[in-house]
């Protein structure tokens, strides 16, 4: 298999965070593409016709985005334990705080794309208050939900070191730990496993 990616994508390292975990890493390729919000890559438009990364092209040369398809897919490729639970309260508390992750990064993609592509006479800061608003009130409430994450590692808690390293690599949002004392508490242990390590973005 191969994916499409780029080292600064936090949902590109939700996959291959999960890909460490399940015992797949091995099997998948990567490819450097950079695309950005105003030009489309044909590379990559060519997998994911709306030119989104990660894309991961199988062996049979279809295509899979974006990426909670993608970890699902990996799911079902691995012989060890699940990172979704089958069924159950608890399945459905993983994958509403992948949800969760998913949106606090999307909020904070489009404040970071708003600052980092525009003049700053030209920022819509109403745009920019409600982006920030909408991720830190999703970061309270992993604040309010981190107790339940458990031993074993599972898919919301990728998605949750994952996009509090990215909130702190772009620095989007300026200081956040102070008022989130057990979240952060959590992260610093969480960013300590092999496959954290092993996929720390750089520019």
């Amino acid at each position: 298999m191969k994916i499409y990616y780029t080292p600064t994508s936090p949902f590109v390292r939700k996959v291959l965070v999960c890909a460490r975990e399940l015992g797949l890493a091995d099997r998948i390729e990567t490819e450097l593409l950079r695309p950005t919000p105003t030009k489309a890559d044909p590379t990559l438009s060519k997998a994911n016709p709306l030119n989104k990364i990660p894309a991961l092209v199988l062996d049979d040369g279809s295509t899979l985005y974006d990426s909670p398809v993608i970890c699902e897919y990996l799911g079902t490729l691995a012989e060890g334990p699940s990172l979704v639970p089958a069924s159950g309260p608890d399945r459905w508390r993983v994958l509403r705080q992948q949800a969760l992750c998913d949106g606090i990064l999307d909020a904070g993609i489009l404040h970071f794309y708003e600052k980092a592509h525009r003049p700053n006479n030209l920022w819509w800061n109403p745009w920019l208050d409600g982006q920030r608003e909408k991720a830190t009130q999703g970061l309270d409430a992993l604040e309010s939900e981190v107790e339940t994450f458990g031993a074993t590692v599972d898919l919301a808690q990728i998605c949750a070191g994952v996009t509090l390293g990215w909130l702190e690599f772009r620095d989007v949002f300026g200081e956040l730990r102070s008022s989130r004392p057990k979240l952060f508490r959590w992260y610093d242990r969480f960013a300590e496993r092999p496959s954290m390590v092993a996929t720390i973005p750089h520019a």
